[in-house]
């Protein structure tokens, strides 16, 4: 029952999460009644039922009968999966108030994820929550007077390879909101797992832009998001941090 209710409650943040999605890089407040991208109609409650409405409606907006975008329930499906693995994954020992600042994290991390894979900018107003949910976490790792330096200086090194990127390719080939990302998982994750981060979203940025390539889909000069691979690195240690610090460690004597 309790991975139904947070299913449940996942798809509900999801819905909420759209909303984030489409109007923080736009500069749309996130207030007032959701509306159809189309003819503007304001939603009714049975068209925004999470995951549902959007097949009951037939994919259409009930209004105006155009196509709706399969963005919306997959952010939906997406944060509630999400929530039910990050609360299956934490220890039981964990508390209540840490839970919520994961759950915080991985709703956030959509967020940009999705904001920059649709529209190429990463909302400040996301890196602003992440940075604040890393600095709940400090205390797990030790006393804040230790730590806290430590982190400063590997956010640092970690946002030091991708702005040295940006000002080389002066914008161009990585925005400045990879290097506020980069900064924010150098101070969340620390000098080994944060570069980690950064190895894993360059490896299937890569992978991705050599598979649009051969399908045609991108050139060699097209311009591919890379926040989204920065996020897919930040998930990949968020789960598996000491599993892939351990196998470093046993082949590369880290």
């Amino acid at each position: 029952m309790l991975y139904i209710f947070l299913f449940i409650f996942g798809a509900a943040i999801g819905s909420f999460l759209n909303v984030l999605i489409d109007r923080l890089p736009n500069d749309k407040s996130i207030m007032g009644r959701s509306r159809c991208d189309y003819c503007k109609r304001k939603l009714s409650w049975n068209d925004l039922i999470p995951i549902f409405s959007f097949f009951l409606l037939g994919r259409k907006c009930q209004y105006c009968k155009k196509g709706l975008s399969w963005y919306y329930p997959l952010v939906e499906f997406v944060t509630a999966v999400m929530f039910v693995v990050v609360w299956f994954y934490l220890p039981p020992s964990t508390g209540f108030f840490i839970r919520y600042i994961y759950l915080g994290i991985i709703s956030t991390l959509i967020v940009i994820f999705f904001s920059d894979l649709k529209y190429r900018i990463i909302p400040d107003q996301g890196q602003i929550v992440l940075f604040i949910g890393s600095l709940f976490l400090i205390p797990l790792f030790g006393p804040i007077q230790k730590v806290f330096p430590e982190r400063a200086f590997a956010a640092i090194l970690v946002m030091a390879p991708i702005y040295f990127l940006h000002w080389l390719t002066k914008g161009k080939g990585m925005g400045f909101g990879d290097v506020k990302l980069a900064f924010i998982i150098g101070f969340m994750f620390g000098i080994k797992a944060g570069l980690l981060v950064l190895y894993f979203a360059f490896i299937s940025g890569a992978a991705v832009g050599l598979v649009l390539m051969l399908l045609k889909r991108k050139g060699l000069k097209s311009k591919i998001a890379f926040g989204p691979f920065l996020v897919f690195g930040m998930m990949i240690m968020l789960f598996w941090k000491d599993e892939i610090i351990g196998i470093m460690r046993r082949i590369y004597g880290m």
